[in-house]
């Protein structure tokens, strides 16, 4: 067996073993004061490199913000034109809407002298005197050569669809003229909402 001796001690003479010693270290600190600043240097160099860590992370988040603030002022410029053309887009909207009403509008009157005329001529012995749009409903005064023939005007009107409700309001017969029977009716017909 090998003996090993790390005190540093001097072998006994007396015994035998090997024939050489190991050196011995001998570690000497030194004063509290150079184990103080030994603690301090490697302290200090410890918050250097942790300071120069974060010191590059604040550029380059510093640097990232500049980008980042330019880009917002990119997009602010695209979003102020995006809200303005959509500001037109519905400027333009309104003004086509507007139009499209009045046409409407327009062609609403002839339509419905269209619709009663073919009514009229699509119905036998009937001749229209007078007719008034009164908004919800229309006013229809006529002449007919039989009651029958008022009776088929109020059905071929139901048939169009254009109204809901039709009444009569008068019929009689005229006396004004001689040469053949005819009766004066007065219709209100309530139009069918569209």
């Amino acid at each position: 067996m090998i003996r090993i001796n790390l005190l540093g001690s001097p072998k006994p003479k007396g015994k035998k073993g090997a024939a050489f010693t190991m050196p011995s270290m001998d570690f000497n600190v030194g004063s509290p004061m150079v184990l103080a600043a030994t603690v301090v240097l490697i302290a200090g160099l410890a918050n250097a490199s942790y300071w120069y860590i974060l010191d590059r992370q604040t550029k380059s988040i510093a640097e990232q913000m500049q980008v980042a603030e330019v880009k917002n002022r990119e997009l602010a410029d695209i979003k102020a034109r995006y809200l303005e053309r959509q500001r037109q887009k519905e400027s333009y909207q309104r003004r086509v809407d507007v139009i499209d009403q009045l046409r409407n509008n327009q062609s609403g009157p002839v339509s419905l002298l269209s619709m009663i005329g073919d009514t009229v001529n699509n119905t036998e012995a009937i001749w229209l005197n007078s007719m008034q749009d009164q908004g919800a409903s229309v006013a229809i005064d006529g002449t007919a050569l039989s009651s029958d023939a008022v009776a088929n005007l109020i059905t071929n009107l139901q048939k169009t669809g254009f109204f809901k409700n039709i009444e009569i309001k008068e019929s009689f017969q005229d006396e004004g003229i001689k040469d053949m029977q005819a009766f004066q009716f007065t219709l209100t017909c309530e139009k069918a909402k569209s």
